[in-house]
């Protein structure tokens, strides 16, 4: 096995988010890898403050960071049928950066959600809003964690059998092309 970086992105900053946890779990599930979470707590994007200030320095550090990585895990929460504005912003500011730390980076995208579909919509949302970057998407199957604030243990571990096997597979699937990729 290679020496792979892994770098997580959270579409949630609350401290008890569920789409963190999701994260910790793949992050685990993916190991051994060097683990970044990408900071997401960034400026709204503005185009005035671009053109005054330039690219903010920790956009620009989640730009390398990305960069860098040999495999990307984004997970959404689900915010009125869409990904949520935190990863979207996030998204618009690194489009800004000088190149493409998206493109041929395989990412694999999840979701979890207090409703019963898991996110999906989210989950949709966030694949158009990443396809013009032309990042590889590792697909299949989906982990779209619904009622997600009973999935946890106190730890943080996935409780939901079907959903550990599903990531577990994912991640399998995301180690492959990352180490195929490196090998390459």
């Amino acid at each position: 096995m290679s020496n792979l970086t892994l770098v997580g992105l959270s579409g949630a900053l609350r401290s008890a988010s569920t789409n963190t946890k999701l994260m910790n779990q793949a992050a685990a599930r993916f190991d051994p890898a060097q683990f970044i979470v990408g900071n997401l707590r960034l400026p709204l994007y503005d185009g005035d403050l671009e053109a005054e200030q330039g690219i903010p320095e920790e956009v620009q550090l989640l730009a390398d960071q990305i960069q860098a990585a040999d495999a990307v895990i984004v997970v959404t929460p689900e915010y009125n049928k869409a990904l949520s504005g935190v990863l979207k912003n996030a998204l618009d500011w690194v489009s800004r950066v000088d190149g493409n730390p998206w493109a041929g980076k395989p990412v694999a995208v999840m979701s979890a959600a207090a409703g019963r579909t898991g996110g999906e919509r989210a989950q949709s949302t966030l694949r158009e809003a990443l396809q013009p970057f032309q990042p590889r998407f590792v697909l299949g199957p989906d982990v779209a964690l619904a009622q997600s604030f009973s999935q946890f243990d106190e730890q943080g571990a996935l409780t939901n059998e079907r959903t550990a096997e599903s990531l577990d597979s994912l991640m399998v699937k995301l180690r492959a092309e990352a180490e195929r990729l490196k090998s390459a």
